[in-house]
């Protein structure tokens, strides 16, 4: 983690006192003039038109503009249909968003990459040109299909010095960022969460949706869990895990009956309901300000960490239900990237 660490401090003070913004064409506070950062995108995905929507087509992102899209083969088993992939390309293009072949095209008139591609075992090949580039790269859920490539991933993002930033956007719910911030409840002592879990076999099982809930379990728990136990059943996960000073963390994972988002945290002084998805307005918002600043709000190490869980949940249910420690998989995970 110290490299990363490193390597981000590295970035940000290889572009210079003029900040990432004025690296990536646009102009100084105080200039009369700033260009719009353009924004490349990977993959054809429901993320890749709603996104484009929000940033192309609406108030409070005009320092930014979506130009250009690239939709390199999937597979098969988690492609979008035909129909689909037919009605996000209208979208990008009624934007104005220019459709490319290769990845190495779309650098060329891109300032910075969201890697939107909805499989997560072709980001790590994916995502390399993009490092390499120096362009700051947002990667949708899931980073990849196992911890190992997750690990890979950060560990290139450091060898390239080029900020990586990757989040549901479950996240920047407005009631979990009120509690995150300390707003209402006190000191968080606990929370349950819960959302969709379906299975795809080609990846950790809850890599897949079920890092909705759990993005949304550490937005209001923080880091430092340590142990993580699973219970599964064909239609629901149930995985608890051990936070430093005796904290739990619950989340449950949907497959059957009622579909949603949502969880209840305990603080020392109140007990708040979470609150419902409101949309990816404030994600997409984050994703900017990473652009421009080559920050990720999300740290690697917290990002690790998440998925760290997710592996341990997996193992936890080869085991059994038995408790596995979070930091030993991510461990194992680092030492087989190497």
């Amino acid at each position: 983690m110290k490299g990363e660490m490193t390597s981000r401090r590295a970035f940000l003070s290889a572009v210079g006192a003029g900040g990432a913004l004025a690296a990536f064409g646009g102009s100084r506070a105080g200039e009369s003039k700033k260009a719009a950062m353009k924004i490349g995108m990977i993959g054809l995905s429901v993320h890749s038109a709603d996104f484009t929507e929000i940033i192309n087509g609406g108030p409070g992102f005009e320092n930014f503009r979506v130009t250009v899209c690239c939709h390199p083969p999937g597979n098969p088993d988690v492609e979008f249909s035909e129909d689909q992939l037919g009605k996000f390309t209208a979208v990008m293009q009624k934007h104005g968003v220019k459709l490319v072949g290769s990845i190495g095209s779309l650098l060329e008139d891109a300032d910075a990459v969201m890697l939107l591609t909805n499989d997560g075992r072709p980001h790590p090949e994916q995502v390399l040109p993009v490092l390499k580039a120096g362009k700051p790269v947002y990667i949708d859920k899931p980073v990849a299909e196992n911890l190992k490539n997750v690990v890979a991933i950060y560990n290139a993002s450091g060898q390239y010095k080029t900020p990586v930033f990757s989040s549901s956007a479950l996240r920047y719910t407005g009631g979990a960022q009120k509690i995150a911030g300390g707003e209402g409840i006190g000191r968080v002592l606990g929370a349950d969460t819960y959302g969709p879990a379906p299975l795809q076999a080609s990846h950790v099982d809850l890599f897949w949706d079920g890092i909705h809930a759990i993005e949304l379990l550490f937005t209001v728990m923080g880091v430092g869990c340590r142990s993580v136990s699973r219970t599964h059943t064909p239609g629901a996960d149930v995985v608890t895990g051990v936070w430093s000073g005796g904290r739990i963390g619950v989340c449950r994972g949907l497959r059957s009956g009622r579909i949603a988002f949502g969880g209840t945290v305990y603080g020392t002084s109140a007990i708040a309901d979470i609150g419902k998805f409101d949309g990816y307005k404030g994600l997409v918002l984050a994703i900017t300000r990473f652009f421009e600043t080559g920050v990720a709000p999300v740290t690697p190490a917290e990002t690790l960490e998440i998925y760290a869980f997710m592996e341990a949940a997996q193992e936890s249910g080869r085991r059994g239900g038995s408790p596995v420690n979070v930091a030993e998989v991510l461990a194992l995970a680092e030492k087989a990237g190497r």
